[in-house]
């Protein structure tokens, strides 16, 4: 008998509550009203070499008729390595189909990353990523965000500067729906971007209409993907909201956007929201990401994860046969 919407519900709220408590400040709620989530895992070590961050989507039909959406995020996790661990974890979900299996992944993660800390092999080539908490609710949220310069300001202005510079066309720019709540009004704006120099200008574009200039944060995140490196451009600003920034660029990461700049305005109406702010940017953020077709919607996302259930399930029978 399957399992009711109400007893589906209740799984993932007593999941997400026993994670929460097993793994304390490694656990992220990234957004809560859908549902995703981030984990940070690494090899155990009092100075662990190996770091993993799991990212999961939790559709309505998990655990009982849907697998969670995820994501693998590490510098050195690519090619081979992805696909056996990607192909591990679903494997698992295949093993335990109609339960709970984050814990499970989780875990299995963590035995991979202890295999590769016990070898003799060398150590991740990571660069050092800035950090920074937001104190001001107590969210222990730790910024992951990994900029290509060390303020993307300068970063900006360095890169657009010079006598050599090229006027590039300016993107189209896009605006969202804005969200109001407690007198504080919050929009998202997008923009298609492929070089810092055309977020640059796009920025500049959107500070020229007063009502966004006058904004009390402007937080923004971009993601460029390089073909010929094979790598992202990505920055953040937080422009005063603490942590903010960081936060948008993680979500842009688990949706796995890229070449696009997202801007979220926020202008204060004089009652404190707490962590309700970050809720409201992201969801801002990713409502127009949707709108534009970047992402696409929750609907959209569980349907083709249930398609990859039954090909993986239909053809696990074929083999069996």
């Amino acid at each position: 008998m399957a399992a009711s919407d109400t007893e589906t519900a209740q799984q993932q709220i007593d999941e997400i509550e026993a994670l929460s408590s097993i793994y304390g400040e490694d656990w992220c709620v990234v957004d809560e009203d859908e549902k995703i989530y981030c984990i940070k895992i690494n090899d155990c070590l009092d100075q662990p070499k190996w770091t993993l961050c799991l990212q999961v989507i939790l559709p309505p039909g998990y655990p009982a008729a849907e697998p969670p959406i995820y994501q693998l995020n590490a510098p050195w996790l690519r090619g081979q390595a992805y696909t056996e661990l990607a192909n591990s974890l679903e494997e698992i979900y295949i093993q335990n189909l109609g339960e709970s299996i984050l814990y499970l992944w989780v875990e299995k993660i963590r035995e991979v990353l202890i295999e590769k800390a016990q070898s003799s092999g060398p150590e991740p080539d990571i660069k050092k990523t800035s950090e920074e908490v937001d104190e001001d609710d107590g969210d222990d949220f730790v910024l992951d965000c990994q900029p290509i310069h060390e303020d993307p300001v300068k970063m900006l202005n360095y890169i657009t500067s010079g006598s050599q510079e090229v006027d590039e066309e300016l993107p189209p720019i896009h605006h969202g729906n804005p969200i109001t709540d407690r007198r504080s009004t919050f929009q998202a704006h997008l923009a298609p971007v492929v070089t810092p120099r055309q977020v640059k200008r796009v920025l500049e574009k959107l500070y020229e209409n007063k009502k966004i200039a006058s904004a009390t944060h402007n937080i923004y995140a971009y993601r460029i993907y390089c073909e010929d490196k094979q790598t992202f451009l990505q920055d953040c600003e937080d422009d005063g909201e603490t942590a903010a920034g960081g936060r948008l660029l993680h979500l842009m990461q688990i949706l796995n956007v890229h070449n696009v700049l997202v801007v979220v305005s926020r202008w204060y109406g004089g009652i404190l929201l707490g962590p309700d702010r970050f809720k409201h940017i992201n969801n801002c953020a990713r409502n127009v990401l949707v709108e534009y077709n970047y992402v696409p919607s929750v609907e959209e996302s569980s349907k083709q994860a249930g398609k990859s259930k039954k090909t993986r399930k239909d053809n696990k029978k074929r083999t069996e046969h």
